[in-house]
């Protein structure tokens, strides 16, 4: 389903007066991104968390074009963590908001660009307004068949994992499974990224340097950028700078 692609053509990129030079062979099937930052660029500018998180939206346009130009097959935006209910209820509520926003003024271009939105967690706690606005612009984009924008909304990992290993000991229990067969193949069946490739690079913007329960068993193999950059302030450019220190490493998998 996901295939790199072959070519050795380049794509150049403008940063300022410099070029990126991205080599098209070496284009990471799978990005996912910790959009971290929001409220610290809000506070550094005086105004409260909400506009930064408002900002980030802007951000996650940018980027979302620039891997879609660029080939990229899934990007994966880690959007609202199982622990970011603890927030003030305030921030908690216009997150919730955002998505119908968002979707309403992106879905046309999302149309446009042959991108289809899906998303990982546990959608239902989410409130009626945002599980409404996920699933208009999943279905307004699902016979897209480029880039996949994947929202990681109210997810977290070791829940994700934790309901893999129960659903298998059921299947066991039910003799759908047998203990021995179960392999690294089956446990990636039951998580909720079955239909995605693994990640090959993650991002993490703001300095800090942790995952935040984020894709854990699917980032075994990537490759980590942690960026002193804020989200907000995250372009095209900046994105591509990116990919382009991704391309620059070795990846060796365990081996040499």
């Amino acid at each position: 389903m996901f295939k790199r692609l072959n070519q050795v053509a380049k794509i150049f990129v403008h940063k300022k007066q410099d070029l990126i030079q991205l080599d098209v062979s070496s284009i990471p099937l799978h990005v996912a991104i910790i959009m971290d930052g929001n409220g610290r660029w809000a506070k550094n500018r005086g105004l409260p968390r909400i506009a930064g998180h408002k900002e980030g939206m802007n951000a996650v346009k940018k980027v979302t074009r620039a891997a879609s130009e660029i080939g990229i097959k899934v990007l994966t935006l880690y959007a609202f963590s199982t622990e970011n209910w603890k927030r003030p209820q305030e921030e908690i509520q216009f997150l919730m908001k955002l998505p119908s926003d968002f979707f309403d003024t992106f879905v046309p271009e999302l149309v446009e660009k042959n991108i289809r939105v899906m998303s990982i967690g546990e959608i239902d706690p989410l409130p009626l307004h945002t599980k409404e606005a996920l699933t208009r612009a999943c279905e307004q984009t699902k016979q897209n068949t480029g880039m996949v924008l994947n929202f990681a909304l109210n997810y977290g990992s070791q829940d994700e994992i934790c309901k893999a290993v129960q659903q298998i000991a059921q299947d066991v229990e039910q003799k759908k499974l047998h203990p021995k067969d179960i392999s690294r193949d089956t446990i990636e069946d039951y998580l909720m990224t079955h239909h995605l490739p693994d990640v090959d690079l993650l991002i993490r913007t703001s300095g800090e340097k942790r995952i935040s329960n984020f894709l854990l068993w699917q980032i075994a193999y990537s490759e980590l950028i942690f960026s002193e950059i804020l989200w907000p302030d995250v372009s095209e450019e900046i994105f591509m700078a990116m990919i382009l220190e991704y391309q620059n490493r070795h990846r060796r998998f365990g081996g040499l």
